[in-house]
């Protein structure tokens, strides 16, 4: 009887013990869920606020010369626009001096 008796216990030790390493790998998923979810999302909207800048930059430029300027390296030398182009991949397409240029702004 005895015998019986720790039998049912040591099974319900590992039990526990199973339960409680899978609420672990449960937790750690979720939050490697979670921190990849907010990477993406920070990456977006990092991209979104390069190209709000470029757009500013031209249209401050238009204001001030009369024109868009024709390459993102005006911008860059004149404006002070700085960005990090081994993260981000700029397009910058203008199509004349007195249309707003179209920005595409690709995380690498």
């Amino acid at each position: 009887m005895y015998h019986e008796f720790s039998e049912k216990r040591r099974r319900q030790s590992i039990l526990k013990r199973i339960l409680a390493l899978l609420i672990v790998v449960l937790i750690v998923l979720g939050s490697w869920f979670a921190f990849n979810h907010m990477n993406e999302s920070l990456r977006t909207q990092s991209a979104l606020a390069i190209r709000m800048a470029v757009l500013n930059s031209a249209q401050q430029c238009a204001a001030i010369e009369g024109s868009y300027p024709s390459s993102l390296k005006y911008l860059e030398d004149n404006y002070g626009l700085i960005i990090n182009h081994d993260k981000y991949t700029v397009i910058y397409d203008a199509f004349a001096s007195n249309v707003m240029p179209t920005v595409v702004v690709i995380p690498k």
